[in-house]
This record gives structure tokens, sequence and C-alpha cells, in this order.
């Protein structure tokens, strides 16, 4: 499962990939009801694939598409925001990632997941041509069960597509 070489590059466990990231939500981030707006958190959940996704191809990426965004529960002014995300499958250039939101209520001790998100990232040269990533090795169950979903949320992706 994942364990193709490509061009001769070894893949790699998605745990290599693993970044987070904590924002403090903060009033001017906020709408009418101390809530994080949406787009805040958009820009935030793709700042992260993109890190992501340059640490696991060790290459400048560009954001594909912004496959879902689940908005679950939001986060107040004061809440801690933190994002955490992860390369669950590659193609010869692209990489989906996972991105996971929770706010936590320091002063209450409270977490709570607000967002999952999923998104294609591709992997450019110098030049800005797509160059090739490494496949990647799920290690965890849930790391499994993304990879083996994968192909479906592909599917989708590129049905999507067509319609255009």
């Amino acid at each position: 499962m994942g364990k193709e070489r490509r061009n001769g590059v070894e893949p790699l466990p998605i745990s290599y990939s693993r970044m987070s990231q904590t924002r403090l939500v903060l009033p001017p981030d906020t709408n009418h009801m101390d809530t994080i707006f949406g787009g805040k958190v958009l820009a935030y959940i793709d700042e992260i694939a993109a890190l992501t996704a340059m640490k696991h191809s060790g290459n400048v990426v560009v954001t594909a598409s912004i496959d879902s965004v689940d908005f679950i529960s939001s986060a107040q002014v004061g809440d801690a925001l933190t994002l955490e995300a992860i390369v669950t499958s590659t193609g010869r250039t692209s990489m989906e990632v996972y991105v996971k939101v929770f706010a936590d209520n320091l002063l209450l001790g409270k977490k709570v997941l607000t967002t999952e998100s999923f998104l294609s990232m591709l992997a450019v040269d110098r030049d800005r041509n797509p160059t090739e990533v490494p496949g990647v090795i799920p290690e965890t169950e849930e790391e499994c069960r993304l990879y083996e979903t994968a192909n479906s949320r592909k599917e989708l992706r590129k049905n999507r597509m067509r319609l255009k």
C-alpha cells in the first residue's frame, strides 16, 4: 500500500509530512457574532496545506483545488485555533492534503473540531513545470483510511472538472 518507488525516490511515511500551527482568534478575525470568518479559516488551511506539501515534496507547490471544506463548529474570540495537516496520497506530481482545525478554549480546557478540508497541491520546479513527488506510506489507522479512500475523492474531483 503506497510503497512504490517513483523516479528512484523512496516513498515517505505520511507522518513525515505532518505539520501543525496554532493561532489566536482575535477580534479583527471575527464577524458580528464574535466567531471567526470562514474566509480567514480558509486562508489558514491553504497556508498549512502548502507548507505540508512543500515538506513532503521538497518543492514549491501551488494549490490546484480546495476539494472540500466542512465547517463543523465555530471558533470564538480568544480561542486558540490549531491546524493539523498531512499528505494523504500522491499522484505523479500532485498531493492530496487533509487538514483538521480545532478550537481550543484554553481557559475552560475545551477543545472541539471546527473544520475538515481536503486540498490538492501541485509540486512545481523553478520554471513552474510540474515535478514528480514521492509516494506515501500510511502507518496509523486514520492514515490508512484516508489513503484507501483517496481514489474516490480523486474521482469526484475529476467528475467535477468534467462538468465545466
